[in-house]
């Protein structure tokens, strides 16, 4: 009896508590007058800008298909895209959708940008840490996989992975090793 009487008084005093609510709710909707929303933010433009506003475009990366093959998927990013907000999709990987169809990305989980910048059309993308660390065949797709979504919005001259301003030695899929990699040196990884 000692015992019922504690876990009794738990359950009337939870069934109690979950019918109190701070917010009250209603049936339907309410519609809130638009002048009383505070600091612009019905505005077709950007608060607190003259006329500020952003346009989304959508922009392939390159993440890793079910055969191993490196295939264009669609992101949306601000227009003009830059190197750095592509680069931020890519590194956020497949979307749940395309890992449940077999897509992966070779890229590590804990990979950092800290800039990225294209240079008379080469890409200069500086890392926190070095990608050596990573098996060489998925080296080389990662490789592949920032090369080519890098060429998509102007590296068109390759790109040069550096850590800490220091430029890496990178794997090409020939097996030859190379600081500037281009395009072309990642053809054969392409899905079709």
């Amino acid at each position: 009896m000692t015992r019922v009487r504690p876990v009794a008084g738990l359950i009337l005093a939870s069934v109690l508590l979950s019918s109190c609510t701070l917010v009250p709710t209603s049936r339907a909707p309410s519609r809130i007058n638009p002048a009383l929303v505070p600091l612009g933010l019905l505005s077709k433009t950007i608060p607190g800008t003259a006329s500020g506003h952003v346009i989304f475009i959508t922009q392939p990366v390159y993440i890793v298909d079910a055969t191993g093959h490196l295939a264009p998927s669609s992101r949306i990013v601000p227009s003009p895209p830059t190197l750095s907000s592509v680069l931020r999709e890519l590194i956020l990987g497949p979307t749940d959708i395309e890992v449940a169809t077999g897509y992966t990305s070779a890229l590590p989980n804990n990979l950092v940008v800290t800039q990225a910048t294209i240079d008379h059309g080469v890409g200069i993308i500086d890392l926190t840490r070095s990608l050596a660390t990573i098996p060489r065949q998925q080296l080389i797709l990662a490789v592949g996989q920032l090369t080519l979504t890098a060429f998509g919005v102007g590296a068109i001259h390759g790109i040069r992975i550096t850590v800490d301003g220091v430029p890496e030695n990178l794997p090409l899929p020939n097996g030859t090793m190379s600081t500037l990699v281009t395009v072309n040196d990642f053809q054969s990884l392409r899905n079709g």
